[in-house]
């Protein structure tokens, strides 16, 4: 077999310490290093001592990112492989046969190495998906709140659509204070809510105890520091965005995508598409592309994969936020495959549709055009038509079909 790369080292990242495999023409060298700073700092020296030029290690957990942060500043190619592209052959397993394998396959250039951002584009990312976690904790917080609410006989939730807005808030620490006469409650009630005062007197009526006020206390507090954290990252996002407002400016055209979807996608894609050689290998590697499974010409299960799990959650939430709009051709598409297939094939199928026009809208510059909620018909209509045909031929009509002048 051809030697591709010379002078290679394979890593096999653990926990607490590294085991390298260096190979080069002279020689092969097999050497354990620890997991702190010092000793990585010694693994560098000495792949650098030896002039190997290139470096692969399995992308397990997030162990192998203190090593890519050393070696990414010197002049030595990185591949962070995925581990299951690299499966050794079972039996005989140990940490130096890994390293062994996983250099002989780089020496060869059999490897190939996932997409890794720069250091600015990981940061960005870290704080976004720290932001979304702070905002899925908030949510759950309030759905503590109802829980605490419905224990004390208190059907706020019935009434009030948010039960953390004005009304409800004001409603929520007047009973924390120790207020429990619905009448009085119910005069809290702001807006559109005043024309359900008789609703909310029969709502706000219940049982609260001690410990529910205590409760409740401490919940609206971890609320309140929730929003000032998100905030704050709120106006780190916004600075180190700044460079890419013309891109957020597009992916905001998408239906389904705001503002915030928009810098969650591109943290975790990056601007520039030529990372991705099409946007078919960019759907596949979020985890949003049907799986491809036909054996003696059966077609199996097209499960997906996993791919990035943050990305493709926020473009399942964007997708159903799609299928809420009115007379989108996304909006189209996700009642049409619900149809058949069900509400969460269907938000996968839009959620593809959206990454695939985020990928040509980046990579051309364009901003997004609306097809309509008719385009799939038009695009598809001797197909349809003949789906229509024959449905009805199998109750039982006999049809014949004439174009009308419009069509023909």
């Amino acid at each position: 077999m051809d030697v591709i790369h010379t002078h290679v080292c394979g890593l096999d990242v653990h926990k607490k310490n590294v085991v390298a495999c260096m190979i080069t023409p002279d020689h092969q060298e097999i050497r354990t290093f620890s997991t702190m700073t010092e000793d990585l700092l010694m693994l560098v020296d000495w792949i650098k001592a030896h002039g190997v030029t290139h470096v692969a290690m399995e992308s397990t957990g997030s162990y192998w990112k203190p090593i890519y942060n050393l070696l990414e500043m010197e002049d030595i190619k990185i591949l962070v492989v995925n581990a299951k592209h690299i499966k050794n052959v079972p039996g005989r397993k140990t940490d130096v046969k890994d390293a062994e394998w996983i250099a002989g396959l780089l020496h060869h250039g059999l490897l190939q190495g996932s997409y890794i951002p720069d250091r600015q584009q990981r940061e960005l990312r870290e704080l976004i998906r720290y932001r979304r976690s702070l905002i899925e904790e908030r949510a759950r917080e309030i759905n503590r709140i109802q829980k605490v609410l419905e224990g004390a006989n208190i059907k706020l939730s019935s009434v009030a659509t948010n039960v953390l807005g004005k009304s409800g808030r004001a409603m929520i620490e007047a009973l924390i204070n120790g207020e429990t006469d619905p009448d009085v409650l119910s005069e809290l009630a702001q807006r559109r809510l005043k024309r359900k005062k008789e609703e909310l007197k029969k709502a706000l009526k219940g049982l609260i105890g001690p410990h529910q006020r205590l409760m409740l206390k401490t919940q609206l507090e971890h609320i309140d520091h929730l929003d000032a954290l998100i905030e704050e990252l709120d106006a780190e996002i916004k600075e180190r965005m700044r460079p890419f407002e013309d891109d957020l400016e597009r992916l905001d055209t998408i239906p389904g995508v705001g503002r915030r979807t928009a810098e969650h996608i591109l943290a975790e894609i990056g601007p520039d598409m030529t990372q991705f050689p099409s946007a078919a290998h960019l759907c596949s590697w979020a985890g949003v592309a049907p799986g491809n499974n036909e054996s003696t010409g059966k077609r199996k299960s097209g499960k997906t994969r996993k791919g990035n799990q943050k990305l493709r959650s926020t473009l399942v939430e964007a997708a159903r936020a799609a299928a809420r709009s009115k007379h989108t051709c996304l909006s189209s598409q996700y009642h049409r495959i619900a149809v058949r297939r069900g509400a969460n094939r269907a938000a996968v199928a839009v959620a593809h549709s959206i990454l695939t026009i985020v990928y040509h809208l980046l990579k051309k510059k364009q901003t997004y055009i609306e097809l309509g909620p008719h385009y799939y018909e038009e695009r598809k209509r001797h197909q349809v038509a003949r789906q229509a045909i024959r449905k009805l031929e199998t109750l039982g009509f006999k049809v014949m079909v004439e174009p009308s002048n419009q069509t023909a």
